[in-house]
This record gives C-alpha cells, sequence and structure tokens, in this order.
C-alpha cells in the first residue's frame, strides 16, 4: 500500500515519527516535494482564500499526492501538550482537504493526542488498522517511530557571528524555506546567527509564563512567548525577528504580549502570504540588521566612554 505523507504544517517537526511509522508498518511512504511555486499554485486553487498561508500551502501538499497513493494521511492534531490545544484550523484540516478537493483517496484523519505515549499509541492502533490487522506488527512500528522521533533535532543555534538574532514563529513558518523565502540563508549572509526555540529549555519556557496573568491557551504561544522574553532577560540575542502568516489570529495576541514584556528592544514582524516578494522581505532584513550595528555601536562607545 503507498500511502501518501504531505511535506506541510508540522510536518517539520514530527517527520521522523510519521515516516518510520508508516515504513515499519510494511508500506510505501510517498511524500509530497519540497514546497515550491507549483505546490503554493495549487494550493491557492484548491483553498479557501480566509486560510493562512501555511494551510493552503498544505492543500497544495495534499493535492500534489492525490493520484500517487492508496491512503494519505491528513493529521487532525488537537494536542501536544496537556490543557493547550493547537490552532482550530488543524482540528478541521482533513474536512477543509477533503471538501475542497476532488477525487482524493481515503485518508487517515483519526484525531491525534500526543499529549503522552499511551495517547499517541492510541492513534497509532487506529491509523494502523488501514494498513495491517498484526497489532504486535502496530505496536512494534509504534515503538520505533517514537523513538526515532526522540533522538531527533531540530533547531538552529549558530554562534559564528556578533550579531545574533532570535527567530520566533510556528514551526512550519521557520522551516519552509520556501514559505520564508530562504530567510535563514539571507541572514547568514548579512551576518546575523540565529537562534530558535529547540534550544530553551521547556522550564525556562514555563518560568516566564507564570508572569502572566493567564496561561496562553495555544501550545505555539507559550513556546514563542517564553523564548522571546527568556533570550531577552539573559541577553543572549540583540534583537528578535518573529515570522508571522498574515491572518494567523493567534500570533497577533503573542506578537502584543510579548512587546509590552521586552519594551523598546528591536522587534521585527515579518508576514508572509502568497504576495509577499521576496526583494521587500530582503530590504526589511538589511534595514533591521544595520539598526542593530549602529545600536550596538552605540553602546559599545557608551560604555567604553562610561
Amino acid at each position: 500500500m503507498k500511502v501518501g505523507i504531505p511535506k506541510g504544517l508540522l510536518y517539520y517537526k514530527y517527520h521522523p515519527f510519521i515516516i518510520t511509522f508508516f515504513s515499519e508498518l510494511g508500506a510505501e511512504v510517498i511524500t509530497s516535494e519540497e514546497t515550491n511555486k507549483s505546490i503554493l499554485d495549487l494550493g491557492v486553487k484548491h483553498c479557501v482564500d480566509e486560510a493562512c498561508l501555511p494551510v493552503k500551502i498544505f492543500h497544495g501538499h495534499a493535492a500534489s499526492l492525490k493520484d500517487k497513493c492508496d491512503l494519505i494521511l491528513i493529521p487532525r492534531i488537537m494536542q501536544l501538550r496537556k490543557n493547550e490545544f493547537i490552532c482550530p484550523k488543524f482540528c478541521g484540516l482533513p474536512e477543509m482537504v477533503l471538501n475542497s478537493i476532488e477525487d482524493m483517496p481515503a485518508a487517515i484523519t483519526e484525531p491525534i493526542y500526543a499529549t503522552s505515549k499511551k495517547d499517541l499509541y492510541r492513534w497509532a492502533q487506529s491509523a494502523g488498522r488501514k494498513i495491517t490487522s498484526n497489532s504486535f506488527k502496530i505496536k512494534q512500528s509504534y515503538k520505533k517511530a517514537y523513538d526515532n522521533q526522540m533522538i531527533h533535532t531540530t533547531g538552529v543555534k549558530d554562534d559564528s557571528n556578533d550579531i545574533k538574532i532570535a527567530l520566533v514563529g510556528h514551526p512550519y513558518n521557520i522551516y519552509d524555506s520556501f514559505i520564508n523565502m530562504e530567510l535563514i540563508s539571507k541572514l547568514s549572509e548579512l551576518g546575523v546567527s540565529v537562534e530558535t526555540m529547540e534550544f530553551t529549555h521547556d522550564f525556562l519556557i514555563n518560568l516566564e509564563i507564570n508572569n502572566l496573568y493567564k496561561r496562553p491557551f495555544w501550545t505555539f504561544a507559550r513556546e514563542n512567548y517564553g523564548f522571546s522574553v527568556n533570550a531577552v532577560k539573559e541577553k543572549r540575542i540583540d534583537g528578535i525577528i518573529y515570522v508571522s502568516s498574515f491572518n494567523c489570529g493567534t500570533d497577533s495576541i503573542i506578537i502584543e504580549l510579548i512587546k509590552d514584556k521586552i519594551g523598546s528592544f528591536p522587534f521585527l514582524t515579518l508576514k508572509l502570504d502568497e504576495h509577499t516578494g521576496e526583494a521587500g522581505i530582503y530590504t526589511r532584513l538589511e534595514a533591521f540588521t544595520d539598526m542593530l550595528e549602529r545600536r550596538m555601536k552605540n553602546e559599545s562607545n557608551l560604555s567604553a566612554h562610561g
């Protein structure tokens, strides 16, 4: 059996688990290509206008796979942590895709609660039965997939340049280089080192969250707020770049919370949609980098004369 895996949304974070699980079950795993212009065009064609860019791109990945597989994974991710949820678009993603794209193959759409190994195993049992009735094989495939996910590391932490920024945003905006127009490479060319959320311990993120009057409802909101505030507090960075999708409701709230906490600390928001131009992004990055350089020079001059 051929199982199609769209390379969109949280594929960037959880692909070791997904690919290992279905491969170990004996399925032939077919992934879509890396995000590109034709994937984007397919997504825009099939998705509702109001959706954010990453959701449109997921539609493009799904549409590109529909004639290449017998079964397609459209993950309905509900929870990654207890008492926290994912964006509502994740909960309704299967309905969005299956009602927007004609002639789709059978789909795996069971809700994913990844709050514990036991909860995630329930999903694996349900999804695995679409490929094999052998419960022992499903259990072994799940164990191997879980182990592969645990040893997989994502994230960027580069200390090679004098200017250091925190790159903040949802994983699919940070790690899909087509969506963000090779942002990390562009920053490297400008002599800027990047740090992402994965290198800040959960304990430190939660310490910052405890200072909020109310705990964030969304997982990514908690992570992005805690990481940003902690990085500023510990003076690891000179600025923050927040990569956000146009129309993202959770980002609009969390960006304001971060700005309120860090005051006048350098902060650049990059809003992305299908019309965002590469030249405009690069110009804004250059201006932000120039500002950081001037700021650092002024601070070093002040400390030298102080």
